[in-house]
């Protein structure tokens, strides 16, 4: 499994629930999609949304790099070690933003 994390400025927030409802509507591939987090959650510097997905077998990933619409999005695997797939495991689309990897517990 993987998580793609869509991030948007707080004057992004139409442009990010554009993109939320594509993703909803248009690609039968993804698992999850939970609401717009109007709030830095987790390890996450900017507000976001989640986006679960099995594989890239339907090129989920490669329609979130034409439709992201300049927002930065990090995806990375589901393995357990949260550091590693936040960090060396992840991939970024657009700008690569930090992460705030000390909540891990690992260093």
């Amino acid at each position: 499994m993987y998580h793609a994390h869509i991030y948007f400025d707080l004057s992004q927030q139409s442009l990010a629930e554009q993109i939320h409802q594509q993703i909803r509507l248009s690609r039968a591939d993804t698992t999850a999609i939970f609401p717009l987090a109007k709030k830095k959650v987790g390890p996450h510097v900017k507000p976001m949304f989640e986006v679960h997905f099995n594989d890239n077998q339907f090129g989920f990933i490669e329609w979130l790099e034409q439709h992201r619409a300049g927002l930065s999005v990090l995806i990375h695997p589901v393995t357990g070690n949260h550091l590693a797939d936040h960090t060396h495991d992840a991939i970024w689309l657009g700008e690569r933003l930090s992460v705030r990897t000390e909540i891990f517990g690992q260093h």
